[in-house]
């Protein structure tokens, strides 16, 4: 009788130790697939802050032929500013609309470039827009890393029984980094 109920106990307790070490498991992998997107989204506010860094540089140098587009300026720097605040609360919705803004005024920058062919032909204005295009170019692949990892982590937060776990330990599902609706229209060309 006594071997029984120690037997009894032993299976119980190798039954919690398992029970303990699947938990741990489970917690560790949330953790580092929430690092995983913490990480996947600074490498896009890090491109974001070097594109705001650099659009200065192109505002000043625009100035010099386009004095009237004072409105450019305006627009940047209320982009700048939402995106400041958006940084602020880790709000990835915000960053991406003061992305979204940026992009407007990024497009009428390059409408002042084509109004003014000496602006085109101005060798530091062209250095600024290669500089810009590969940033342009960085953002997209790490949006589009981003969202991959941000998609993994959902799937591996939302399957049972680890989702069970992760309303336990409080991780909430990521935010996508998605285009907003002005950017998804077409761009109209017409010559």
């Amino acid at each position: 009788m006594i071997l029984a109920s120690s037997t009894v106990i032993i299976i119980i307790a190798a039954v919690g130790v398992v029970l303990l070490f699947a938990i741990v498991a489970v917690y560790n992998g949330l953790v580092k697939m929430r690092n995983k997107v913490r990480n996947a989204w600074s490498q896009i506010d890090v491109q974001l802050k070097r594109r705001f860094d650099m659009i200065p540089n192109l505002v000043e140098t625009v100035k010099g032929y386009a004095k009237h587009e004072s409105g450019i300026f305006e627009e940047f720097a209320k982009a700048r500013n939402m995106y400041s605040q958006a940084a602020q609360q880790n709000n990835v919705e915000g960053m991406a609309k003061a992305n979204d803004a940026l992009g407007g005024t990024l497009s009428r920058l390059l409408a002042v470039r084509e109004a003014y062919p000496e602006l085109k032909a101005n060798t530091h204005f062209q250095a600024l827009m290669g500089d810009l295009k590969d940033t342009e170019d960085k953002i997209a692949y790490s949006r589009q890393f981003y969202n991959d990892i941000v998609h993994k982590f959902n799937d591996f937060r939302e399957v049972f029984p680890r989702v069970i776990f992760a309303k336990m330990f409080g991780f909430k599902s990521a935010a996508f980094f998605e285009v907003m609706q002005e950017e998804r229209q077409n761009v109209k060309v017409s010559f």
